[in-house]
């Protein structure tokens, strides 16, 4: 699996490998003085990366409560049969955004490297063998997963990276099907699996793949390894002191392994691979690399969650996290509704605390209640139906304390994001507001949130576009930890990290690189800025880019960048230098092939874009670091 690090203000953290630095630190791209990571337990042999963005596939009509799981219970008959989405206090939690201050890095830990050398986590962590879990026959249930990856090359977006090997966990939940993390699968070329006991590996195949909770869905063909198995059966959300023992394949051997522990905290937590946040559970069992996929059992031998990753700092120890049952099963629901992972739905909308008495008068709120809407993202359907400075005191007849949280279980208290993830992509939800003074209804749609720069790249292979040797891609986070930070500029940095998209398919298009030729003479040195028109024409993302090369009938191309930079080139002589350019650097074609696909306008025919520069709707550094304010 991989490492990765970081908070961003909406979702947090990242994938695999290179750590992220902190979205919400007071200093910009700063790291936290003290030496603080989340890991993912890492797949053997897997390369520090981390790569993130996430999907809005299509949904179908929601099922009743009882059709939903009657489906469930006989496509996933190890899942409990009282795990049912939309749920009260024991229900699905996981919190869609961020935007809390953060100083400490999150990393997935759990897959193991087949080149490791030496252990990679203190000496104090404690692993022990459990006799009585040794002897269980669910042990059984739990494999170790074998995994080749090929990642694309961010830099050279027409080429794959050399490809690596990783190791990890797996467990049975019946139907064919295994459960992992997403990490663990990552870039995934082929996929194998071997059960306790066996000396045969099988290939497995990747059903679904859920960034943001870091679940994938496995499935195994093969009759053989499904002999005499025994797939597990999900538990109910633990409480505080509840024993813990992990179960996996962590570094240090090749048999299965126990690490005993108890829960030691419940709440919304940064998830590292999917840069989101989302219900976990903190646990002080040792989880090592490798550990990645396995799961968690309590001490009546039911399955309370998949570990995934673990905090690492000089002044915290024995600190690990499973995803819980909530969140698998709001997984296994979504793909079961829709065919496929269609994500963890969010408002859209940014709020800040209303603890001040004289600011809830100010705004007419007559109880100790409420947060107040400071910001609504443009692409979300809360853009419709609240304003800045509405109050929400009400989710689905929830009501939100002044601190931004709801009840949760007996005596605890969880954030109001909560309610929201238990929702699923095209759920509706009704708000309670208080405008003016005027307490009313309102509803909105929710959907997962709309990244200007993604995190994790659909389809895995990015978009590019090369015109007479200017390559041309989509920013993304990938790339900006290919390239290092210092090589992209503060100025897209800032955008990456605090600007919002204003409509869907917007993106920021960059000039990565000039492949040299003597069309090209003179913009050599160029790399890592924005383009921002064609002939005068503002690019809205990279397949408007080509649309309008392909269609340009003036005698030059002018690409007009940041900073009023202008590069110049004659169209046709551009278009003969094509081909030899590509010989010369060995590229085997001019552009992606999704670009190849016709061109359909995000804002449709008759939408303006506004006078606001595209990339330009950011939210201030105060927005994002101060601990008053949060992204719902």
């Amino acid at each position: 699996m991989a490492t990765a690090a970081v908070a961003c203000w909406f979702s947090v953290l990242g994938s695999t490998g290179t750590s992220r630095y902190s979205l919400s630190s007071p200093r910009l791209f700063a790291r936290s003085r003290t030496s603080t990571c989340l890991l993912i337990p890492k797949a053997a042999n897997q390369k520090k990366r981390s790569f993130k963005k996430p999907p809005l596939p299509p949904f179908s009509p929601r099922k009743s409560a009882a059709e939903a799981e009657s489906i469930s219970q006989k496509k996933f008959p190890g899942r409990s049969k009282d795990e049912r989405p939309c749920q009260n206090a024991d229900g699905n939690i996981s919190r869609s955004s961020t935007g809390q201050s953060q100083s400490t890095a999150f990393k997935s830990f759990g897959v193991q490297r087949k080149d490791t050398k030496g252990p990679l986590l203190d000496i104090k962590d404690r692993q022990v063998e459990s006799g009585k879990l040794h002897d269980g026959a669910f042990l059984n249930a739990v494999v170790k997963v074998y995994c080749t990856h090929t990642a694309p090359d961010y830099s050279l977006p027409w080429q794959k990276q050399r490809q690596y090997t990783s190791t990890g966990s797996a467990f049975m939940i019946g139907d064919g099907k295994l459960l992992t993390n997403a990490h663990c699968v990552e870039h995934d070329t082929q996929v194998k699996v071997k059960r306790r006991g066996d000396d045969t590996k099988y290939v497995a195949k990747v059903l679904a793949r859920g960034v943001e909770c870091d679940i994938a869905l496995l499935s195994v063909e093969s009759k053989e390894f499904w002999k005499g198995a025994e797939p597990l059966e999900l538990g109910h959300l633990p409480r505080l002191q509840d024993g813990v023992t992990v179960v996996g394949y962590p570094l240090g051997g090749d048999t299965i392994s126990v690490t005993k522990g108890v829960v030691s905290r419940i709440e919304v937590t940064s998830y590292a691979h999917g840069s989101s946040e989302l219900l976990g559970i903190q646990i002080d069992a040792a989880i090592n690399p490798g550990n990645s996929g396995g799961p968690a059992f309590n001490d009546q031998g039911e399955c309370i969650g998949v570990a995934f990753q673990v905090y690492r700092s000089e002044e915290a120890e024995n600190i690990g996290y499973v995803i819980p049952t909530t969140v698998v099963s709001h997984f296994l629901d979504d793909y079961e509704r829709h065919g496929k992972y269609t994500g963890f739905p969010c408002l859209g909308v940014l709020l800040q605390k209303l603890e001040n008495p004289a600011l809830r008068a100010c705004l007419k709120v007559p109880s100790n209640e409420g947060v107040l809407v400071r910001r609504v993202e443009p692409t979300s359907d809360a853009s419709n139906v609240l304003k800045e400075g509405d109050v929400i005191v009400s989710f689905d007849g929830v009501h939100i304390g002044s601190e931004g949280t709801v009840p949760f279980r007996s005596n605890e208290r969880i954030a109001f994001r909560y309610l929201i993830s238990q929702k699923f992509a095209g759920d509706v939800a009704e708000l309670g507001i208080i405008r003016a003074g005027a307490s009313m209804k309102v509803q909105a749609v929710l959907n997962p949130r709309v990244h200007l720069v993604p995190y994790h790249i659909e389809g895995g292979q990015p978009s590019y576009l090369i015109v007479a040797g200017l390559v041309f891609t989509p920013l993304s986070e990938p790339l900006i930890e290919e390239e290092c930070e210092d090589s992209i500029g503060l100025k897209l940095l800032a955008k990456a990290r605090y600007s919002l998209a204003r409509f869907k398919g917007e993106q920021i298009v960059i000039l990565s690189q000039v492949l040299a030729n003597d069309v090209n003479i003179g913009y050599e040195d160029m790399g890592n800025q924005q383009v921002l028109k064609l002939n005068g024409t503002r690019i809205k993302n990279i397949h408007h880019l080509a649309h309008l090369v392909d269609s340009c009938k003036d005698k030059n191309l002018v690409f007009e960048f940041e900073d009023n930079y202008l590069a110049v080139l004659e169209r046709e002589a551009a278009a003969a230098a094509s081909s030899c350019i590509l010989k010369d650097y060995g590229i085997p074609s001019e552009r992606s092939s999704d670009l190849s696909e016709p061109y359909v306008d995000p804002l449709g025919d008759n939408q303006a874009m506004g006078h606001q520069d595209l990339g330009e709707s950011p939210v201030s550094n105060l927005e994002i670091g101060f601990e008053g304010l949060l992204w719902a």
